[in-house]
């Protein structure tokens, strides 16, 4: 593992749901996940996974044109919104989302790559690639201590 990067692959939407319920573990309130990947890659799968490791029981599905949807966890809400039909940053902040960013719930943002200067420093980003037609390459970045700590703590474990 470099300092502030990873790279796993999975084998199956399975493996990809497994590797975001370890990661869901070792979240805290205040934490931002950014995924990133073309459409059908497995965001959606990896939140699923991110969910299960928060203790959430209800069925994660992707907030497209709902924008977000919250579930509410063991010890915080997951916040978890698709900003991919928002065109420029002033049309998320309009709807007021970026308050989310200021609680103890942890927010995993599907498409958020487009604005990194309103996102938190405190954010790990994750780039899913599809390698073949289960298999994907999830890249893991982060430059804030917290998330360079998670990091290492899930390298650890897997």
């Amino acid at each position: 593992m470099k300092e502030n990067r990873v790279r796993y692959r999975t084998g199956s939407s399975e493996e990809t749901v497994g590797l975001g319920r370890k990661l869901g573990q070792l979240l805290q309130g205040g934490d931002l996940i950014v995924l990133t990947g073309e459409l059908g890659c497995g965001k959606t799968w990896f939140t699923k996974g991110i969910a299960l490791g928060l203790g959430i029981t209800e069925v994660v599905t992707s907030p497209s044109f709902a924008l977000m949807n919250d579930y509410e966890g063991v010890k915080h809400t997951l916040f978890h919104m698709d900003v991919y039909r928002l065109e420029a940053p002033e049309d998320f902040l309009d709807t007021g989302l970026d308050e989310c960013f200021e609680g103890e719930g942890i927010v995993v943002m599907e498409w958020g790559d487009k604005w990194p200067e309103i996102l938190p420093a405190r954010r790990l980003n994750v780039a899913i690639k599809i390698m073949g037609e289960q298999s994907r390459e999830l890249v893991m970045t982060g430059e804030h201590p917290r998330m360079i700590q998670v990091l290492a703590a899930l390298d650890q474990d897997l």
